[in-house]
């Protein structure tokens, strides 16, 4: 650990809070109707689509109009890819993808998981890459915001379960934010030396005389929607640690900030739209400590370095540089799988598998938290929400009074919705994480025994049901059995917790807004963000130490008596 990696650090941290206000009321003015710049576009696609956009629609009308949406799109994409072989803009005749790898793709782009068991370069054909996965980096993106935005509605606003429009809130997504932020950070990523262009591959001869085909493509265009719609999933099989997807530490830096930058936006904006900035900003300083725990811990364990090398004499200064790109380096190799894991982004610029034990924990705990630090372009807002009135309503158990959250009751359904969120992760990650354990199916792909095996498997399912799409790598996913297991893992942790997530918006519409009283709990204050950190990080070790204990951390004293796996 040094003062330079420490400097880099903090002059990402500065940059986040210094853009978080700024995006903040740009996507406060983008949502409630203030830009209107491209109206006459909206309203054309509006007639095209025939939507009303003045009908505000109840809770479960926004939650059918999202799911109609997922799955026709996902359908589409599906005989896309099993017809590739004769679509357009193939110069490589790549042929059609199989019938299980399409069903998984499809599931994993429209989950905004972007779970990837092929390598990019040799499965997709640039029409695929174009009009299907970069058309769902854009889709998954503005849906998930499109969720945070209603359930946000239904925090500030006493309208009979009323959301808003799905449609509207998506079309105003992709129109106002994503599509002119991609095309800026295109821009600059093609200065920064990412590739642009439409060239079939091409065929070289090395110094030693070898044959090598060198990929080409539109790189550019789809890594920004890529990071900026926390999509993460990679033109080229290696993602962003390839150097013509992320060729500088200035491209690095961008692609961090990407990341980040909407999802902390988003914080601000619901303290703006609920009227209490204050508690957006303690909501964003909770997120904000749970990130820097994080990246001091993955740092601290790589900087550390394995002590199995030590003990043999081997220099280690540098720490462990296993896996990890030299342009990049420790720190921002351990901020980089941080940011990516808090976010459900799944952008690796580094392999994960070859972490340290607690390095590779980090990103992993990161995923089982919910992914809500600053999380997902709008489902890591939604499920910090999901635990602010968990956190509450145990407060408001422990002083013997009615919980209430922003001056709204939070009664047994709002609580019932909370749980199914809360449960449904645990369960699906839990369930095919033991059935995959004690399978020959399961056990087949498996590439390394002991700890480290169980952890590439539990990992994997963290990742698709969180919707993050990162891996440990070392766990071969193309088969039948991990193909159909990933891809449902994505639609369960995708619906299966947004749908509570926009019921709960619905109850709480219904509410009308009680007076504070000397009851109530302020949820602007340290306190508050104390307890928040506590429910959360508890809920998580009561739910996940057990199989943590049997990964990562038994792995970590192994390695200290020498074992490795």
């Amino acid at each position: 650990m040094t003062v330079n990696g420490w400097a880099q650090i903090g002059f990402y941290c500065v940059v986040l809070l210094a853009v978080t206000k700024p995006a903040g009321m740009y996507l406060a003015r983008v949502y409630d109707g203030t830009y209107q710049w491209l109206a006459p576009v909206e309203r054309a696609i509006y007639r095209l689509c025939g939507v009303d956009p003045d009908d505000d629609q109840h809770w479960t009308h926004y939650a059918a109009s999202l799911l109609i949406f997922s799955a026709a799109t996902m359908l589409v994409t599906y005989l896309a890819l099993r017809l590739q072989h004769l679509l357009p803009l193939n110069p490589e005749h790549l042929a059609a993808v199989t019938d299980r790898q399409a069903f998984e793709t499809a599931a994993s782009f429209t989950t905004n998981t972007n779970w990837q068991s092929y390598a990019g370069e040799t499965t997709m054909s640039y029409f695929s890459q174009m009009t299907q996965l970069a058309f769902h980096n854009f889709a998954s993106a503005a849906v998930g915001m499109a969720a945070a935005v209603a359930l946000v509605r239904g925090i500030a606003r006493r309208s009979a379960g009323r959301l808003g429009n799905f449609w509207v809130d998506v079309v105003r997504g992709t129109l106002y934010v994503l599509i002119p932020a991609s095309i800026i950070l295109a821009l600059l990523f093609v200065q920064q030396g990412v590739i642009q262009n439409f060239k079939p591959y091409v065929h070289a001869t090395t110094l030693e005389g070898g044959a090598q085909t060198i990929p080409m493509g539109p790189v550019a265009s789809q890594e920004a929607i890529k990071q900026l719609g926390t999509n993460g999933g990679g033109f080229f099989n290696v993602n962003s640690a390839h150097p013509f997807e992320n060729p500088t530490p200035w491209s690095n830096f961008l692609q961090m900030l990407a990341i980040f930058i909407i999802p902390a936006g988003l914080v601000y904006m619901f303290g703006h739209t609920v009227k209490s900035p204050k508690h957006g900003w303690a909501v964003w300083s909770a997120m904000f400590i749970l990130f820097f725990a994080g990246t001091t811990t993955a740092y601290w364990a790589e900087a550390r370095g394995n002590p199995i090398h030590q003990a043999r004499g081997v220099a280690v200064a540098d720490g462990n540089m296993e896996g990890k790109e030299v342009r990049f380096g420790i720190v921002n190799s351990a901020l980089y799988a941080t940011i990516t894991t808090d976010a459900s982004c799944g952008a690796v610029n580094a392999m994960h598998d070859s972490f340290t034990p607690i390095g590779g924990m980090v990103p992993l705990v990161n995923i089982q938290l919910g992914e809500l630090v600053y999380g997902g372009v709008g489902a890591g807002l939604y499920a910090m929400i999901m635990e602010i009135v968990l956190a509450v309503f145990i407060a408001g158990l422990m002083v013997g009074r009615t919980p209430e959250y922003l001056g709204k009751k939070i009664e047994s359904r709002e609580i019932r919705m909370v749980m199914v969120y809360v449960l449904v992760y645990a369960f699906v990650v839990l369930s095919f994480t033991a059935a995959s354990v004690v399978t020959k199916q399961g056990l087949a792909g498996l590439n390394n025994a002991g700890p480290h095996g169980f952890s590439e498997i539990l990992y994997a399912f963290s990742s698709t049901v969180a919707n993050n799409g990162s891996a440990f790598a070392g766990l071969t996913g193309t088969t039948y059995y991990y193909n159909t297991m990933f891809g449902l893992a994505t639609m369960f942790g995708r619906f299966a917790m947004m749908v509570p997530a926009l019921a709960l918006a619905g109850f709480l519409a219904e509410r009308r807004v009680a007076p504070e009283t000397a009851g109530t709990f302020p949820v602007t204050t340290p306190l508050f963000v104390m307890l928040l950190l506590g429910v959360i990080v508890i809920v998580t070790a009561l739910t996940f130490f057990p199989a943590l204990s049997l990964g990562p951390i038994v792995e970590h004293f192994l390695m200290q008596h020498g074992i490795l796996f």
